[in-house]
């Protein structure tokens, strides 16, 4: 009876989709709390998928950072003559596949990017919650109007 009790209580919980633009918000300047971070997702859901996208500029301890904090480093393809905007694409793909599948209920993305507006609409438009976290300077207007829910970081 316990067991019933606590899976009832999970799958009450919406199940999340989380992608950080990290070239955008992984930066001395804005000092982010990968922990506080995680906690923060969680209070919107279960986090089913998490991956932080980075360019090749990475550093191995960063890596190592965002895997302890249990998300999953994704380096964008294009070795040196990679742009930070090729990073943008690989997370607007990957965001646009949770979109479209069944056990995903919240899509997260976490930058202050304008260029991820179509991932929030095509969240909506198929019915799921969207959520951006971001910080100033530069914390896109459009993306925090077209969200569902938006969370701004110190």
């Amino acid at each position: 009876m316990v067991l019933k009790r606590f899976k009832d209580k999970v799958n009450s919980e919406p199940n999340v989709a989380v992608f950080v633009d990290g070239p955008n918000v992984v930066r001395k300047e804005f000092d982010l709390d990968l922990d506080a971070l995680r906690e923060t997702i969680e209070d919107v859901g279960n986090i089913k998928v998490g991956k932080v996208f980075l360019n090749q500029y990475a550093s191995d301890g960063l890596i190592e950072a965002i895997v302890s904090q249990g998300f999953e480093a994704e380096l964008g393809l294009g070795g040196e003559k990679a742009k930070e905007s090729d990073v943008d694409v690989y997370m607007a793909v990957s965001a646009m596949e949770s979109v479209f599948k069944n056990e995903i209920d919240t899509v997260v993305l976490v930058t202050r990017d304008t260029d991820f507006l179509p991932v929030i609409q095509k969240a909506k438009e198929h019915g799921k919650d969207t959520v951006i976290i971001g910080m100033e300077p530069g914390f896109s207007t459009a993306l925090k109007n077209a969200a569902d829910k938006v969370v701004t970081l110190d």
